[in-house]
């Protein structure tokens, strides 16, 4: 296969350059993929094509510990590139920074070289790519649809092929729009996990870097490169990073019927029923919920007082030079004069109040499910109306940030009329992994859906296996921890993840210990008499066992449990004298086989 013919995906590439291809060759193809795709709008700034291939060759020999060695990628411009300028799409507001960002400079020590600077809706405030001074990127599916914002260029790069990956921001869902949009993943990573330094602000408090990619896959292994806690950044968060894994059964939420808005798209609706419908046959437990709350929440965001944020960050620029800015921007961002402190903190109160009343709807699921928009808008919609559309966009993204969620816009099978499917995944914080471990298999329901607009197959996924990572470790748990049980959040809500279901070697005893509830169970080896049991094996981080194991009370602890997979992890063990007034339910197998058992009414 000619390098012209190559899928520009991480497999792709680095199946490429084990064959002998050189760096600079990739650049020299990427600047190809450039003319041939002939957008205008999609660059801001590229590197000096000749520079920049000096830079490929001094890569050197390949090398296996910098993961993105000879990968090129593109950059928002609202990122900082040293060298290259950053204009958040206001050239009045040109700067060049002499340092990079600090996700950049991540990337580049694992060898990834930045192709250019990609075009946005002016300081990252819009979800339509075309609020911009510059040429409009065309949408890489049908030039007819707006390419999605505020993230524009870098997700049609990625659509086109051009580049494996490239970085966005995500403040209200311009991390998720624009795949939806472009038939890509959109993976808009917890707050905190990717560090803001070197990253011009729209509302500091709710801003992510981005990550739009061709596969979740590739996605979420640029994300594991760019996670790290920066102590220069106030608002760095520490963030599991974890492979993918398996998946035990979820319990998924969904809108529910009473509350969907598809904005009168059956096609939309169809395509996402369909999606659900995939999952519950895989096994997934589907939970419809009321959305009114989160939609209020999202309300927020533009029509309360965080807008005040976003003037905030380009104040200066507004007071100096109104006339640099967008008008449509403008038009958005001044509401806030009209705001006080007094409404600041008005809404500071009701969005607590909301989040709280979610608080148990989210505990009720392990994730959550949503269509990444409800439709879809043409550049003439948005020609006759700057602002309603570019709202509607945001009914399942402008919430997200707020409630400290992280997301993942998942492509799908597309609809009968050509556009591209796509549903978002959510989780609380931390649960990057597991959204991007069940993102995979749902990409996979349609295998012979092309990547973006490259026209190439989605790759044969790596089965989802593995083990505890080097800062990670096993727990083996077999009652109230498991999956879709009742403690089952004291691991997930610490980044514990799911590794796999097995059952211990035939020489255990099961108990029901009293009190509760919850009911727990007691795990006993024994000599003589003993059965298989079924347990499920997670790993939590390391930094976490402490505070986990302050919350085991006796006779419960962790030991070493022997499983009939041959591995011996860290597990809930009992203490022998507790069976003395425990029942032995060792018959059932499982404890959720125990829990699951008619239970004769009385009285």
């Amino acid at each position: 296969m000619t390098l012209a013919n190559t899928p520009f995906t991480l497999a792709g590439l680095t199946a490429a350059i084990a064959a002998g291809t050189r760096p600079a060759e990739i650049v020299a193809e990427v600047f190809r993929r450039i003319d041939a795709v002939g957008d205008p709008g999609i660059f801001i700034h590229l590197a000096d094509k000749a520079a920049l291939m000096a830079e490929a060759e001094a890569l050197g020999a390949p090398d296996p510990s910098r993961p993105l060695w000879g990968i090129p990628f593109a950059v928002k411009d609202n990122i900082d590139v040293a060298g290259m300028p950053t204009t958040a799409a206001c050239p009045a507001f040109a700067y060049t920074p002499t340092e990079d960002a600090f996700v950049i400079a991540r990337l580049k020590a694992a060898g990834a070289l930045v192709i250019g600077k990609t075009n946005l809706d002016q300081f990252a405030t819009g979800l339509v790519g075309v609020r911009t001074p510059y040429p409009v990127p065309k949408n890489a599916i049908d030039p007819a649809i707006v390419p999605g914002g505020s993230s524009s260029g870098s997700a049609v790069a990625v659509a086109h092929g051009i580049v494996p990956f490239a970085l966005g921001t995500d403040t209200a869902g311009s991390g998720r729009v624009p795949a939806a949009l472009n038939n890509i993943a959109g993976l808009k990573p917890s707050l905190g996990a990717l560090s803001a330094t070197g990253v011009v602000p729209a509302c500091r408090t709710v801003d992510t870097i981005s990550i739009f990619a061709l596969t979740v896959a590739d996605a979420h292994a640029v994300y594991r490169v760019a996670a790290a806690y920066d102590a220069a950044d106030p608002w760095s968060r520490h963030a599991p990073a974890p492979p993918l894994a398996a998946l035990p059964a979820m319990t998924i939420g969904i809108p529910s019927r009473a509350s969907i808005d598809f904005d009168g798209d059956g096609a939309q609706e169809a395509n996402f029923r369909a999606v659900i419908a995939a999952l519950e046959a895989g096994g997934a437990t589907i939970r419809e919920i009321d959305f009114t709350p989160f939609f209020e929440v999202a309300k927020l965001l533009y029509e309360g007082a965080w807008v005040a944020e976003r003037h905030a960050a380009i104040e200066p620029m507004l007071s100096a030079k109104p006339e640099a800015v967008h008008p449509v921007t403008r038009t958005v961002i001044e509401k806030a004069l009209g705001l006080s402190a007094t409404d600041a903190f008005r809404d500071q109160y009701r969005f607590a109040e909301l989040r709280r009343k979610l608080e148990p709807v989210l505990a009720s699921v392990d994730l959550v499910c949503v269509p990444t928009i409800p439709t879809f808008y043409t550049v003439a919609d948005l020609e006759a109306d700057p602002i309603g559309p570019n709202s509607r966009f945001g009914t399942y993204t402008n919430f997200v940030n707020l409630l400290d969620m992280c997301g993942l816009a998942v492509p799908t099978v597309p609809r009968p009329d050509g556009r591209p499917g796509s549903v978002t995944l959510l989780a609380p914080h931390g649960r990057d992994g597991t959204l991007a471990s069940l993102g995979v298999t749902i990409e996979a329901l349609d295998p012979a859906r092309p990547l973006g607009a490259t026209g190439s197959p989605l790759p044969k996924a790596s089965p989802l296996t593995g083990g505890a990572s080097e800062n990670e470790i096993e727990i083996a748990v077999c009652g109230a921890h498991m999956s879709g049980m009742a403690l089952n959040h004291q691991l997930t809500s610490r980044g514990g993840r799911f590794l796999r279901a097995v059952d211990t070697t035939p020489d255990y005893r099961l108990f029901a210990l009293p009190g509760g509830p919850p009911e727990r169970p007691g795990l006993i080896r024994v000599a003589n008499g003993g059965s298989a049991i079924a347990v499920e094996v997670w790993t939590l981080p390391l930094g976490e066992v402490g505070s986990f194991l302050a919350g085991i009370p006796a006779p419960l602890g962790l030991g070493t449990t022997t499983l009939a997979d041959g591995t011996s992890p860290r597990g809930f063990i009992c203490e022998g004298i507790a069976a003395d007034t425990a029942d032995d339910v060792s018959a059932y197998g499982s404890w959720r086989n125990y829990t699951a058992r008619p239970v004769a009414m009385t009285g």
